[in-house]
């Protein structure tokens, strides 16, 4: 079977797919205040377009595929596409990552439809921080949609949270005992917070919290330190067995051991989160193009993957574009 590697060596066998830019919350780390302008429809691409290359990337050694957005539930009939991808051949695991705002009515369905498992953003256990930070979301509702992800089976659930200097960074603690009393199928995982157009926000190093975790807690390394499981650097609270991860893109880059490539709302496979510079794999469909003609493009894109990026926790270039529509 052909293989996604790069000239870097690395082998590629996730796929995250950016659904849609349209979310019902507006973050204040991943939207501007003054909002911007949505992909028009016609853009986007359709669900046959994304189970057509979804096909593609499995024959080339993709066996996982998340589904992002913005909010991925805010498209109509997303089962229908959860349904899609989880029945290509070859692909073992499809994943979602969403504010679970409305999995309190979807997450059943969205299992039934072959959804193995959620990641949720979730920033602050405050409900007026909470409501702040997302401009308007209610704290009550997502963890009702995160009772209703756990009852349904999509699990292990990951608990994303991006800490924000001066705005969230005391809660580490508390989220750490909030969701302890689910550590037998919950990862907390703290995500340092990455400037995308501009530096709206200060990040906070993940040595930073893990400090700040050992004053409270014992943390033991759930393997060697500097391995990685995806890109998170993975710990265990001995005192209430809670697996905790750091994906620290900032501070401590992961992308010697990059395996993921996305795949934007638009169509435009982006091989690094950083930069999007490749063609549009969109354009190629609409024009004809053959499966074979899309796996050489593909290819061809990963090899010319970039070797890493060069934003750092003060410095160095931001990262190209807008999250909502590349799917983190």
């Amino acid at each position: 079977m052909a293989q996604l590697i790069d000239r870097f060596g690395r082998l590629h066998s996730y796929l995250r797919v950016s659904v849609t830019d349209r979310c019902n919350f507006r973050c204040v780390y991943c939207m501007p205040e003054g909002g911007f302008d949505w992909v028009p429809r016609p853009e986007v691409l359709s669900y046959e377009e994304i189970a057509r290359l979804v096909t593609v990337f499995a024959g080339l050694g993709i066996r996982k595929v998340r589904l992002t957005g913005g909010e991925p539930t805010a498209r109509a009939d997303i089962c229908e596409l959860v349904r899609q991808v989880a029945a290509t051949p070859g692909i073992d695991c499809v994943g979602m990552t969403t504010n679970a705002l409305t999995l309190d009515r979807l997450a059943g369905p969205l299992a039934a439809a072959g959804l193995s498992r959620v990641n949720v953003s979730l920033d602050s256990l405050d409900a007026d921080r909470f409501s702040a930070i997302t401009r308007g979301g209610s704290l009550s509702r997502v963890l009702d949609g995160i009772q209703a992800a756990r009852d349904a089976g999509l699990t292990p659930i990951k608990i994303n949270a991006v800490l924000l200097d001066g705005v969230n960074d005391d809660e580490a603690v508390s989220l750490v005992e909030h969701f302890s009393a689910h550590a037998d199928d919950t990862e907390l995982r703290f995500i340092e917070y990455m400037p995308f157009e501009a530096r709206w926000h200060k990040t906070v190093p993940s040595a930073r919290t893990r400090d700040v975790l050992r004053s409270h807690f014992t943390l033991e390394p759930l393997r060697a330190e500097g391995e990685t499981d995806g890109p998170a650097r993975r710990w265990k609270v001995a005192e209430t067995g809670l697996a905790v991860g750091f994906i620290s893109p900032l501070s401590e880059h992961f992308c010697a051991k990059c395996n993921r490539l996305r795949l934007t709302l638009d169509g435009q496979l982006r091989t690094c989160l950083a930069h999007e510079d490749t063609p549009s794999l969109r354009d190629m469909l609409r024009q004809g193009a053959s499966d074979g003609e899309l796996r050489l493009a593909i290819q061809t894109m990963v090899l010319g993957k970039p070797e890493g990026h060069d934003c750092n926790i003060e410095g160095g270039k931001v990262f190209e574009g807008v999250m909502t529509g590349i799917g983190g």
